[in-house]
């Protein structure tokens, strides 16, 4: 199955954060095939007294269920001091599960396609690096949805 993940970071040397956990899914036996969009820094979402953000998306091939990838994905946050302060706070590291597959899912602890990604030039953007043509739930590609988004605040750090 095709999974796109968002990463994001916005303390104790962001882009090094990101790079930890990349390399925590490369070497990860059941994701295979791992692409990383560039990384891109943006303006926080919610809570503006918190710095910039750190974000990239990630796309791998797994045969994990959507359960197992999220537990796999919030111990690598945990294994970089992930700390749930606030909600839309700051944080060491940041893992969401935004595409499973064509697969909607709706449970109490995982919901797909990510409810917020649509909307968020800080995930659209990578996610064009990766697969321009996708089509999205919505109808558009990733491309024309993109297109919808004020994309200003984002910064390219670097390419992956």
């Amino acid at each position: 199955m095709h999974a796109y993940i968002g990463l994001g970071s916005n303390l104790e040397n962001p882009v090094a954060q990101l790079d930890r956990a990349i390399d925590a899914l490369k070497k990860h036996d059941d994701l295979k095939n791992l692409r990383v969009s560039s990384i891109y820094g943006s303006k926080p979402v919610g809570p503006q007294d918190q710095p910039d953000y750190i974000n990239a998306v990630a796309k791998f091939d797994t045969a994990l269920s959507p359960i197992e990838l999220l537990d796999l994905l919030q111990s690598i946050e945990q294994s970089q001091r992930r700390v749930r302060e606030r909600h839309w706070g700051p944080r060491t590291l940041d893992l969401d599960l935004l595409l499973y597959g064509q697969q909607t899912i709706q449970l109490p602890r995982l919901t797909v396609p990510h409810p917020f990604m649509l909307e968020r030039g800080f995930v659209i953007k990578p996610l064009s690096d990766l697969a321009p043509d996708m089509l999205l739930a919505n109808g558009k590609t990733v491309t024309e949805q993109l297109q919808q988004l004020d994309t200003s605040d984002l910064v390219f750090i670097k390419e992956e």
